[in-house]
Order: C-alpha cells, then sequence, then structure tokens
C-alpha cells in the first residue's frame, strides 16, 4: 500500500510538472507571437460599462460564425437547421464560404430566414499543401471574415458538418451570464464510426479539450483572429487562438453538459441522416 500510495504521488507530481511546462511554453509563445498592445488593451477594457454591460443585457445578441468549403448539403440539412433552431431566438448566423464552388450558395439562398448572412470569399484562402498541415489552419480566411461581420455580444462558431442540440445557446448565455464569463466551453460527443460516438469531456481548458464549436465567448476577443500561420508552431488553428484567450487571462469555466456533435468527416454523398 506504502509503495502503491508513493506511485501515486510521483504521478500527480509529473502530471503537475507536465501542465506547468505546458503553461509557460503557452505563455512564451503568446508573448511572440500577440501584438504588445492586446493584453494592456484587453486589461483597461475589461474594467470599462462598455464591456461589462454584456452580462446583464436582456437576450444578448449571439453570433454564430461557419466557415465552409463545398459542404453545401451537410451544411443546409445538418448545421444550419441546428442553429436556426435553436431555444435561444436572438441570434445572427454568418455563413463564410472559402470560395466555394459547389452548389452551398443556391442551397443557403433557399432558407428564408433574416438571421441568416451568406457571404462566399471570390479566392480561398491560402494553405499549406501537406494535408495535416492544411488541417491545422484551413477554414482560417473565411473564419476571420466572419468575425469581421459579426455584431454579436457573445460569439460562437460550429463547424459546417457538425450540429448543435437545440438548447444549447440558452444554456450558454445564461451560464455566462450568471458567472460573468467571457470564455465558456464545453465536453462533445464525437463520432468515432457511423452511429457510434464517444465523448470527450473537455476537463481542462487545454489544447485537445477545447476545439473550434465547444465554446462562447465575449465579443472583445474577435478582434484576436485566426492566424493562417498557426501551422509553423505544429498548432492547430482553434488552440492558437484560444491559448491565446488563456493567456490573457480571461474569466472562463466549463459548461459541464456535452452541447455539440461532431461528425466522423466522410464523403458527403455517403451521407444519410
Amino acid at each position: 500500500m506504502f509503495f502503491l500510495s508513493n506511485k501515486h504521488r510521483v504521478e500527480r507530481l509529473k502530471g503537475r510538472l507536465q501542465t506547468r511546462f505546458e503553461n509557460e511554453l503557452d505563455a512564451i509563445r503568446c508573448r511572440i507571437d500577440m501584438p504588445d498592445n492586446i493584453l494592456d488593451d484587453y486589461l483597461r477594457d475589461r474594467k470599462s460599462p462598455d464591456f461589462q454591460k454584456v452580462f446583464s443585457k436582456d437576450m444578448p445578441l449571439i453570433s454564430v460564425c461557419i466557415a465552409t468549403y463545398n459542404r453545401g448539403r451537410l451544411l443546409t440539412e445538418r448545421t444550419i437547421p441546428s442553429i436556426l433552431q435553436q431555444t435561444y431566438r436572438n441570434l445572427e448566423l454568418i455563413v463564410v464560404g472559402d470560395c466555394c464552388e459547389d452548389d452551398t450558395e443556391e442551397r443557403v439562398a433557399a432558407i428564408n430566414d433574416p438571421r441568416l448572412h451568406f457571404v462566399n470569399l471570390e479566392e480561398r484562402g491560402r494553405y499549406p499543401d501537406d494535408s495535416t498541415l492544411r488541417w491545422m489552419v484551413a477554414g482560417s480566411k473565411p473564419m476571420n471574415h466572419a468575425l469581421s461581420l459579426a455584431k454579436g455580444d457573445f460569439i460562437t462558431h460550429l463547424d459546417d458538418d457538425d450540429r448543435f442540440p437545440l438548447d444549447r445557446l440558452e444554456k450558454l448565455v445564461a451560464f455566462a451570464q450568471q458567472r460573468k464569463l467571457e470564455f465558456v466551453w464545453h465536453p462533445f460527443q464525437y463520432e468515432v464510426a457511423n452511429d457510434q460516438w464517444e465523448t470527450n469531456s473537455a476537463t481542462k481548458f487545454a489544447a485537445g479539450q477545447v476545439t473550434t464549436s465547444s465554446v462562447l465567448y465575449h465579443n472583445w476577443l474577435k478582434r484576436i483572429e485566426w492566424d493562417i500561420n498557426a501551422y509553423r508552431l505544429k498548432e492547430p488553428g482553434d488552440w492558437n487562438r484560444f491559448r491565446k484567450f488563456k493567456y490573457l487571462g480571461v474569466s472562463h469555466d466549463r459548461f459541464p453538459e456535452p452541447l455539440l456533435f461532431h461528425y466522423k468527416e466522410r464523403n458527403q454523398a455517403l451521407v444519410t441522416d
């Protein structure tokens, strides 16, 4: 028993040292790749009435931003309905195409909802040729364009082939306002095979546990854009961005329920929901 207890202590110590190392490495990266004024601006602005008013607004506006590329069917049959049918109604949905060449524009135009806005960029983002590096930053250009259009008090995102439970926004807005949280994340379910799901419990504000579609945050943070060069640090673009939020010291907490269905990527022609 004594041996097992000591082994447990050693493992806990190793875990704490690993976490400390990762946090210090993230801080160094942030100091290098963030503009000098961002931290000072944030520390000043967060004290202002304009910054704080989002926590007391009745039915604040939520901007839901989607970057898409040639997934017209999944986007319009699965993803967009999961947003426009939310129990929380005061939202805007901004969909930006990364120079889509399929029928995305026609499919989106057929949806009659004034909260939905679609833009198709004339030129696609220039991403690395290597598939892994491209995965890390693909969609950065339309994501940033969507942020530039977002008018919401809070902002959230959804991948163009995934979906939200219909009460997600209602729950997260209440959670953020009650606790005055600038950043909220939550667990999510991910498909490992057709109709087989597992849960990422997302217990920590850390890489691999916080993803593009599992967050909601204060609109001030939209000034920190996706970095199309995040792949040079071998870092996914979403975590590259969120670790900067963490570096600022945003008030944050984990909502305990899984509020995202992240689907396994597959050929759209084979998908039948």
